[in-house]
């Protein structure tokens, strides 16, 4: 089984505008190698039959992405409208800034199928294009983004997969995001 890195994702993964939520001390090309070349701690079934979440043992000093909303840190809030490119539409997000969550034990790859990314229009040579990565504490996904779901709902056009809004998965997205946010560094 061959991956390749997305050019949707790269972006996302390794910016180079100094943020310290993305992958760190890590190049793109290392970490394709990394994912080519050392087996998976599990395999998890993703959303869809398409997709595919490779669990691995942080081997970065890249920090957990999500971090609990609690009273002492909630001031630390902020929320904009944005795109995460230009072909999409502005959506509502928040994030922390000022926090600093711990080291992540976990980098949880988010693998697309190359038929899957050949239907959103991304050809690649290998098996699977990673699309996204989770930094977690733990071993198991977190909960996609609500308005992800929505977003994929909406199809290709809009920057989704196509798949349909699950409403027990919509639930138990909003409570996990009610709770925790996104931090930028």
């Amino acid at each position: 089984m061959s991956i390749v890195l997305t050019e949707f994702a790269r972006p996302r993964l390794f910016r180079n505008d100094g943020r310290r939520n993305t992958i760190q001390d890590c190049t793109p090309a290392q970490f394709e190698q990394h994912l080519n070349t050392v087996a998976p701690l599990a395999v998890l079934e993703g959303y869809a039959p398409f997709c595919r979440l490779h669990v691995h043992r942080n081997w970065t000093s890249t920090r957990c992405l999500a971090a609990p909303v609690t009273d002492a840190n909630r001031h630390l809030l902020r929320s904009d409208y944005e795109a995460r490119n230009r072909d999409e539409l502005p959506v509502l997000v928040r994030w922390f800034e000022g926090l600093e969550p711990p080291v992540a034990d976990y980098l949880i790859a988010i693998l697309y199928s190359r038929a899957q990314l050949a239907r959103e229009g991304t050809r690649i040579e290998a098996d699977w294009g990673v699309v996204g990565c989770m930094y977690t504490a733990e071993p198991v996904e977190t909960p996609m983004a609500p308005i992800t779901m929505m977003r994929n709902a909406l199809g290709v056009d809009e920057g989704g997969s196509g798949v349909p809004l699950d409403r027990d998965a919509y639930a138990r997205s909003v409570e996990f995001w009610r709770t925790h946010a996104n931090w930028r560094g």
